[in-house]
Formats: C-alpha cells, structure tokens, sequence
C-alpha cells in the first residue's frame, strides 16, 4: 500500500479531549445531567420567556447539544472504522441510548415553542440577539401540523434505540461484512473493492465482480428484505401517526422543499431520461459493444490503466481549491494535516466516503475508501467540498451549522467540477479528454438520473408497503428492475440477477427518501458553477459567502447569495443543460479521436 495513504489516518480523540471511548460515556451523561437541569428550569415557562431569556436558553441548548454531538460523532466515527468490532459497535449503541434520553429531556422545548401563538412567535423572533438560531426556530413552527404531544413524543425518541436504529444497525453490519469471492483474489474482499472492480478495463472481470457480488448478496438476502419491509411499515405508522399526507412529506419538510418543487424536479429528470440513454449507447460504440450490460455501465472509455497514488490526488485536489480560493484550499489542506482524513479500505470499515461535520466545537472529518482510480480523485475532491462547507460554516453555531440535503451537495460538486475542468485543460489530447469527460458523465447519471430512478423504487416501494402489505423478495426485485428499465430502456441490458442490487443501498434503510437530494444538490451546483463561468473571479467571494452562511437561511435565500434563483421553474432544466453540453463534447472528443464516426 502507498505509504502516505497508510498513514492517512483520523485522530478522532480531539472530539473527547483525549479520553477514548471512556470520554464518550462521561460527555453523555454531563450531557443528560444538564439536559435534566434544564428540563427542571424551563419546563411550562418556555412561552413566558422573553427575547433575552429566550437567547440565554437557546445558548444553553446550544452547549448541550454541541457536547453531546461531539461524544456521539467519536462513538459513530469509530464504529465506521470496524464495523466487526463487538466493543465499537457496543460503545455506539452506548452512545445512542445515552443521546435518546438527552433527546427525550429536551424535547419539550421544541414542542412548547410550537405552541407559542404566531403573533407571539413572530415579535419574538424580530428580537436582537437571536441570530444563532432565527432560522432554526422558524423551520421548527413549519413542523407545527405533524406535532404529536410530549409524551407520544417521548415514547418514540426512547423506543427509536430498540427500534428502527437497532434494524439500520443491523444493516450496516450485514453489508459491511459482505465477502466477495474473485477468481483472481486468493481471499474474498469487501464490497467497496468488489463494486471498484466495475470500473476495470476488462469487461471479463467487470462480469466476474458482478457474479460474485450477486452471489454475496444472496445468503443475507431474506435478512435484508426482513430489514427493509420493517423499516418501511416503521415509518408508515409514524407517518400516519403525525399526519403526513404521503411517504416523503417529511423528508421534503426536512429540505426546506416543496413538494410541488420535488415533483418538478423528478419529472424534469425523467422527461430527460434519454440523455443518460444517449451517453450509455456512445458508450457501448467506444467499447465495441451493441449494448451495455448493467456492470459495464461504469466502464472506463479508454484501456488505460492509469492509477494516481493517494499522495498526488491530495496535492492536485488541494492545488484546484486553492486557485480557485486560498482560503478554499487553505482549509482543505487542514483535513490532511491534523488526522481528519482516514483514506485507506480496510475490512470492515464502512464502505463508500462521507464527510462527517461533528458539530461547530470540533473540526469536520472525511472517510474515503481510496483505491487508486482516477474516480477516486473526484470522490476526495467531492468530499473535501462538503469539509470546507462544514469548516466554513462553523461560526454559524449548532443550530445552523449544517444545511437541508437539497442544499448540502453544492460544494462538493462544485469541488469536483473545479477539478474536473483542471484536469480536462491539462488533457494532451482527445483520447484524455474523452476519458474524463467518460467520467464526469458516469458520475453525472449516476447522480442525477440513476438517483431519480431509485427515488421512482423507493416510491413504489413505501407505497406498496402501506397499500398491499409486507412486500416479497421478488416483489422488491421486480420494483427495482421496472424502475430501472424505465431509466435504461434499450441502452442497458438488465438480467434477473441484478435485481437483487436494492439489498445492499443503505440510503433506502438509514434515510427514506434522502436519494433525489443528490439529483437536486447535482443540478443546483451545475447552476452554481454556470454562474461562476458567467462571472469569473468576480464570482469567488459570493460563493465563500455562500458556504459560510451554512444553514442560517433558506435553500432559496442562500441561492440568491450567488444569483441563482431556485423558485424559476427552468432551473432544473438548466443544469440537465450543462450535462447535455459535457456530453456533446464527449461526442466531439470521440469523433477527433477517430473513435466515433
């Protein structure tokens, strides 16, 4: 292994001041200690509180929560190292049930301040001194129709640990502890390494990684569907209990978006379906095929086995941020100098890459899983775009530190493309250029219009659920393959076997509905980064201005900070524009290089 990718480690004892896995318990329980004070000192008086008193309580939560989050974010974070480790997973179920029972002493806050009347709330929030958290406590009266009372909301914060958390648990294990069997590979490997190897150049080993994986997928498969079909009446249940008129009613409440917003989305993704056929059909021409099978779906265009050791990534990633911003790259370039990031696969560490921002008291941390592929550098820069938006957003506070999913992908795609451009000025030539512009469009209907495909089964999925009752293994097979075929049509050939590969999505378990944020949050930074193209260096500080303001606005407010307006009913239709334009130019790079009549 390269060796600067081994050492690129986390250090994750800064979030418990250097006390392990014992910090954590002594963090929660100072945390449930002060919750229950709390609790003792505003319970019943939270509408006689004044503008001040209402601050000083706000700041208080604040410092509550923060301590709490930073003792949940070890717990968690270490978890993600090795999910087979009985002690990590322990100390994780610790560290949920201690933060459910600081959630249970602390709801009734949320709850009265919903039951402050609107005249009241209104006066209240015109106030000086709640900058910290005016918004927050504006979205949180939007939720004022689902309200059930304190103590229903009680039992469904306690009965989470042994409920629904305690399933996504046991998904996470599964997966994670998936064994993939390759014929070139003396013992299995995980499922990370396995769903890289559908990027091979030899489409006999994409076939391979495909069959093995299939056949992993299979054991655990009852299991998995027992998990998913719970899941799905789980939330069911309490949807009906809060009243929501339809499936994703909360997850939209959440990203502070319509559901006439969402639905245009999705219908302006579908009704463009056929640019992600476009691109798969040149994609089969330049790999000599009459069609794609679903494993080649991600195929590199060009033989080219070029592998980019961890330690170059890092300094190309941090070298595009910085022309672009110093102080963009200045805070990247923090993540690798202070064990922030942890980069090597190992087995059992989680698989994928996420951006962890703990909370505003403690730096944000990014897991990779970096195996080499030029992919791989788009995944860092990815990432490193969602570690500067958290960094950046700090001194925005606990309360709006982070921003709605819908929001949330705007750096991190921006980072890509900044990335992406560099490397395609930097191309000798069309063959290079083709190869990247593969990339960014594999990553683009991967993001866009694949994400909208699974949102079309997770919506059949929840649906059926509460109409026809607990849903078969083929049931959720055929779900999959109609949504998919939807998609694909004529361009990708799909067979019976992958229509098991719902199993190992975690989105559908750990966050119902979270998929079409990625299409919203793809086309929303396309937008982002067409207004930078209009406006050059002019363009860099409203975009810092963007990232610093976190989540202290609405989705539309932090839009317009950058000139884009997200109520324009072509704004959707806009960045599914800039994709058809990398395509185009794909199509160009391929006929110069004499690949493409």
């Amino acid at each position: 292994m390269d060796a600067t990718l081994e050492a690129a480690v986390w250090d994750l004892e800064p979030l418990v001041g250097g006390r392990g896995a014992e910090g954590v318990e002594e963090m929660l329980v100072e945390a449930r200690d002060r919750a229950e004070t709390f609790a003792q000192r505003h319970r019943g008086r939270v509408g006689e509180l004044g503008a001040e008193g209402l601050a000083d309580a706000m700041h208080e939560l604040a410092a509550i929560h923060d301590l709490a989050g930073r003792a949940g974010s070890y717990a968690m974070l270490r978890f993600s190292l090795d999910t087979a480790d009985p002690e990590r997973g322990a100390l994780m179920q610790r560290a949920r049930e201690l933060s459910a029972a600081i959630e249970t002493r602390l709801l009734f806050l949320e709850l009265a301040w919903n039951e402050v009347p609107d005249e009241r709330a209104d006066e209240l929030l015109r106030s000086d001194g709640l900058d910290f958290c005016r918004h927050y406590l504006r979205t949180l009266r939007r939720y004022r129709p689902y309200q059930l009372s304190e103590p229903e909301e009680r039992i469904l914060t306690e009965t989470e640990v042994t409920g629904a958390s305690a399933f996504r648990r046991l998904f996470t294990e599964q997966t994670s502890a998936l064994e993939i069997s390759l014929p070139d590979r003396d013992v299995p490997v995980p499922l990370e390494e396995a769903l890289s190897r559908l990027q091979d150049p030899d489409r006999h080993r994409r076939a391979q990684a495909a069959s093995g994986l299939t056949e992993a997928l299979r054991p655990g498969l009852r299991t998995r569907a027992f998990v998913f079909n719970t899941l799905l009446q789980d939330k069911a249940t309490k949807d009906r209990l809060r009243s929501y008129p339809h499936w994703l009613a909360s997850r939209n409440l959440a990203n502070e978006a319509s559901d006439e917003s969402v639905e245009a989305l999705i219908e302006a993704v579908r009704s463009r379906y056929e640019l992600a056929r476009r691109w798969y059909r040149l994609k089969a021409s330049l790999l000599g095929i009459d069609r794609l099978a679903h494993f080649d779906r991600m195929a590199p265009v060009i033989e080219v086995q070029d592998e980019i050791p961890y330690g170059e990534a890092r300094e190309i990633v941090l070298d595009c941020y910085s022309r672009f911003a110093p102080e963009l790259g200045e805070t990247a370039a923090a993540f690798f100098q202070n064990g922030y990031v942890d980069g090597p696969p190992r087995p059992g560490k989680r698989g994928g890459a996420f951006c962890s921002y703990t909370v505003p008291s403690a730096h944000p941390y990014v897991l990779l899983n970096y195996t080499s592929r030029p992919h791989d550098v788009l995944v860092m820069a990815h990432e490193l775009g969602h570690g500067v938006h958290a960094s950046l957003a700090r001194p925005q506070g606990i309360f709006h530190f982070t921003t709605p999913l819908t929001v949330a992908e705007t750096a991190s795609i921006f980072g890509e493309t900044i990335v992406l451009e560099r490397l395609l000025e930097r191309a000798p030539g069309p063959l290079e250029r083709l190869d990247l512009l593969a990339g960014s469009l594999d990553g683009a209907v991967a993001a866009v219009f694949r994400q909208v495909a699974m949102n079309r089964f997770e919506d059949a999925a929840h649906n059926e659920r509460r109409h026809s009752g607990e849903l078969s293994i083929d049931h959720f097979n055929e779900l999959w393959l109609e949504t998919q075929a939807d998609l694909l049509r004529d361009s990708v050939e799909l067979d019976a076997a992958y229509g098991i590969w719902w199993s190992y999505i975690w989105h559908f378990v750990d966050a119902p509905g979270y998929v079409y944020a990625y299409a919203y949050g793809h086309l929303l930074a396309l937008s982002v980064y067409r207004r930078y193209e209009e406006q050059g260096d002019g363009f860099v500080s409203s975009y810092l201005d963007l990232l610093r303001a976190g989540g202290s606005r609405p989705p539309e407010e932090l839009g317009a900070i950058v000139g884009v307006d997200l109520s324009d009913p072509g704004f959707w239709s806009s960045g599914l524009d800039l994709i058809e334009r990398q395509l185009e130019a794909a199509e160009a790079a391929a006929r110069e290089a004499g690949r493409l009549e």
